[in-house]
């Protein structure tokens, strides 16, 4: 075995170790949450790899020898984020056809009527595996996948349009992957935007959610989601108050968001 194929397994195999610590140390309780799901059907899993010969397939196999119940276990962890219990109202999916592909671009979630696919870039796995760092390339793959499935099981603002036409609806799609993410530990230190909006979707929006949880009702992401079968048609605001109550508003959460992270100073009352 060359110098090389040394440092990649032995790579792996401290792998292993810090993928049980971190999952121990920071999911325990989703961990815990997620057994509600152990006999739940995520949908049959259709695993293809479109690119054998890329550097990134090779990589992928290896972090992942069995892709099938891998993505099942993080489907099952998306579902426990998102709702209470399996009897409640969940999208249906019947099949995942999850793609290697050696193409631009990181991760996108298509498909509809429960037949969802996925693909992942090869290009990108490589990118991730810079230095060799298996940590670092399964961390991010795990991370990218519970983006996607949230995609896949999430429920969808009514009333308010479409993903492609109303920012809003946009905006909470995308808040919510990265908000699974984020309350799974999917994202690395120092992922998270300072300033910005809301209404700038993806981590920006996550990040806020998952505080909102931490902060004011450990079921939020739940009640989050299922606020769009009772809000219609469905807002930021709305959601919130379905949420949280009345006496919340969304702006004002956003502030005292931005304030407790230190990404805006508290106003000086003092005159001259």
């Amino acid at each position: 075995m060359n110098t090389k194929n040394w440092i990649f397994w032995a790579g792996i195999l401290l792998l292993g170790v810090y993928s049980c610590s971190s999952h121990i140390g920071k999911n325990a309780e989703n961990l815990q949450g997620a057994k509600l799901w152990d006999s739940y059907d995520t949908g049959s899993i259709l695993f293809e790899d479109k690119a054998p010969e890329s550097a990134g397939s090779e990589i992928y196999h290896h972090i992942i020898p069995d892709a099938e119940p891998y993505i099942k276990e993080q489907a099952r962890t998306v579902l426990s984020t998102l709702y209470h219990s399996p009897a409640d109202s969940i999208p249906p999916v019947h099949q995942i056809h999850y793609t290697l592909e050696d193409i631009d671009g990181i991760s996108a979630k298509g498909g509809d009527h429960g037949n969802i696919h996925i693909f992942y870039s090869t290009k990108h796995i490589e990118k991730s595996f810079a230095g060799n760092d298996t940590a670092k390339v399964l961390f991010e793959t795990r991370g990218v996948l519970l983006h996607e499935l949230t995609h896949a099981y999430q429920l969808e603002p009514q009333g308010i349009g479409s993903y492609g036409t109303n920012r809003v609806f946009w905006a909470f799609i995308e808040g919510m992957a990265d908000a699974v993410r984020v309350a799974n530990g999917g994202f690395g230190e120092g992922a998270r935007p300072k300033g910005g909006n809301y209404m700038d979707g993806y981590r920006t929006t996550g990040y806020f959610f998952v505080w909102i949880k931490d902060h004011k009702n450990a079921d939020f992401l739940r009640k989050l989601n299922r606020s769009t079968l009772n809000v219609i048609p469905w807002s930021f605001d709305g959601a919130i108050k379905y949420a949280l109550g009345d006496q919340y508003n969304i702006d004002d959460l956003w502030r005292e968001y931005q304030l407790a992270m230190g990404d805006i100073a508290v106003e000086s009352n003092t005159s001259s």
